[in-house]
């Protein structure tokens, strides 16, 4: 957001006595309507005026850009904090061998070799669910039996999550996608 575009919510922020993240969110629950028909919403409902309103609409439709990078995408906004774990968890999963291969999708990025050995998905502000493909093991504690594209998943909070238990169900999924 641009310095004129900063100022121009923080003086609706205090002419109205709302939050500048209060008013974000009306504007986000705006946005299928269209720039147009929601600067009008935001104008009729809320009594602002037309650059409020205007200024408002730009930002929340530039956080709804669509991103080139699909991992950039998964981890911003409310996800963002758990950057630093995924990026320790492909850390760790490429140091099993030269031949994992990372390939981010919209939602997950799927590590594999000859097949896809697990899955990494951002499933909620603070954590990052690992999918293994570990057919024939039974689930046990942190290792959930599950179905779809894994055999299994591991919820991950925090980095201390990934220990030696949880590299070890890694690296036997890598092992067995060989």
């Amino acid at each position: 957001m641009d310095d004129a575009t900063a100022t121009a919510l923080d003086n609706l922020a205090a002419k109205t006595g709302r939050p500048v993240v209060e008013w974000l969110g009306i504007a986000r629950e705006n946005i299928p309507l269209g720039h147009r028909a929601a600067v009008a919403q935001l104008k009729t409902e809320y009594g602002i005026g037309h650059g409020y309103a205007n200024a408002l609409m730009l930002v929340v439709r530039a956080e709804a850009a669509p991103v080139d990078d699909p991992v950039q995408a998964q981890y911003s906004g409310a996800k963002a904090g758990l950057r630093s774990l995924y990026d320790l968890l492909i850390e760790r999963a490429t140091s099993l061998g030269s031949d994992v291969e990372v390939a981010p999708k919209k939602a997950t990025v799927s590590l594999r070799r000859a097949k896809q050995f697990a899955l990494i998905t951002p499933a909620t502000r603070d954590r990052i669910d690992l999918g293994l493909n570990l057919p024939g093991i039974p689930g046990q504690g942190r290792l959930v039996a599950t179905s779809g594209m894994c055999t299994h998943k591991v919820g991950l909070r925090s980095a201390d999550e990934l220990d030696g238990e949880v590299l070890g169900w890694l690296q036997e999924a890598y092992r067995r996608a060989g």
